[in-house]
């Protein structure tokens, strides 16, 4: 799936994943391909991007909050 993690003035991440799994208002959720459509808040906390092309490879992204969206055509973005 394709993910894009973006602060006001700053791409963080911009790539193909295999799972997105983030510090959201109601729990930590992990979103895999092809998940249902979505827009969440989040809290503060730390963003874990798991490597498409290598499943152990993993990247952390802290954040203080944000929203979360997950789009029909796959695309995940966390702002």
């Amino acid at each position: 799936m394709k993910v894009t993690i973006a602060k006001v003035d700053e791409t963080l991440f911009d790539g193909e994943a295999e799972s997105l799994t983030v510090p959201a208002v109601s729990g930590e959720m992990t979103i895999l391909g092809e998940h249902m459509p979505l827009i969440t808040t989040l809290k503060g906390g730390t963003v874990t991007v798991r490597g498409k092309n290598i499943p152990d490879e993993k990247q952390f992204f802290e954040i203080k909050g944000g929203v979360l969206e997950v789009r029909q055509d796959g695309v995940t973005i966390v702002l």
